[in-house]
């Protein structure tokens, strides 16, 4: 009951016709910026401190006044990428201390979520689960079953805690993406997918955007909202967008990259690359008249406020 709720209180954004926006790249934001280390990039893992607390609701914080000021929908999008049991492992939380972790991610945002829908805008908190191994170039591959049971845990728990929606970003290939949107339907919460993609425009795995969409929606009678495309820049997959296959009315969502680097560059890169905002504020602006669902803008690595103010600005315009 209350999930059904928040959601008449917020719909998603794929049921009506407004710009949502949400956050940039938390990782590299909180690294090249805010000056933490972030082993592993587990951003959750600053929730441990007062003062970690503190960063990530200035950060959020910070996004919340650019929906605000601009009268646009925000996707509340949880610190949590990181947080399931195998790279939770690498830091020392065992499964109790991780469930807590999961736990006061959403409570972090909720009165942030009560802000800024008390102003008038739309707002939602989407728990963000992350993919079990890499998110470039995975060595751990699961089929659909395991990946059901492996994040349905985390998908409970963050649903439980007042996430009204999941999102799972960076996913590298369709098995895994299936299991967590199985998960997410057993317990009753909305998901949405996003990919990323090389500098081909293809998943890790070859496969194209199109293809890995298909075999979601097929292995799941389209359960999810809709698809998102992240951590690659639009010049990485503008030209699958171009071909105007029918998929592209599957993405309701682009998470891009800051810098046209490829994913094995990145990995290299000891400087922040943060790119061009106002050139991509325009791709976003070139995206959303290429994709008739395009409903949330955000960014990923390299990303910060500059860059998700230029796509807003560029969106509504386009809008």
């Amino acid at each position: 009951m209350r999930h059904e709720l928040e959601l008449t209180r917020s719909p998603l954004p794929h049921q009506g016709g407004d710009l949502f926006i949400t956050d940039g790249g938390i990782e590299t934001t909180m690294i090249f910026h805010e000056g933490e280390e972030l082993p592993y990039f587990a951003a959750f893992d600053l929730l441990k401190s007062e003062a970690g607390r503190n960063k990530l609701r200035t950060y959020f914080e910070g996004y919340a006044r650019i929906a605000v000021e601009n009268g646009v929908g925000f996707v509340l999008e949880s610190p949590t990428w990181r947080a399931n049991a195998d790279w939770a492992a690498k830091l020392g939380y065992d499964a109790t201390t991780l469930a807590e972790a999961n736990r006061d991610a959403i409570a972090l945002l909720r009165p942030i979520r009560a802000a800024v829908s008390s102003s008038g805008v739309p707002c939602l908190i989407s728990g963000c689960i992350g993919p079990r191994d890499d998110g470039y170039n995975p060595s751990i591959l699961m089929d659909a079953v395991d990946a059901q049971a492996y994040h349905g845990s985390q998908i409970r728990t963050v649903t439980e805690a007042g996430a009204d929606m999941v999102t799972a970003l960076t996913m590298t290939y369709p098995q895994e993406a299936i299991g967590i949107v199985r998960a997410a339907v057993d317990i009753g919460v909305p998901v949405v997918i996003a990919f990323t993609v090389e500098t081909d425009g293809r998943l890790p795995n070859g496969q194209t955007i199109g293809e890995a969409i298909a075999d979601v929606d097929r292995a799941t009678d389209k359960a999810a909202a809709y698809f998102m495309i992240n951590c690659a820049h639009p010049t990485h997959f503008d030209h699958a967008v171009r071909a105007g296959e029918a998929w592209i009315d599957r993405i309701g969502g682009i998470r891009a990259n800051a810098s046209t680097m490829s994913h094995a560059e990145l990995d290299e890169a000891e400087e922040l690359d943060d790119g061009d905002p106002h050139d991509l504020g325009r791709r976003y602006g070139e995206l959303q008249r290429l994709l008739p669902a395009l409903r949330v803008v955000g960014g990923c690595c390299g990303t910060d406020h500059r860059h998700i103010t230029a796509m807003c600005t560029a969106c509504t315009a386009t809008g």
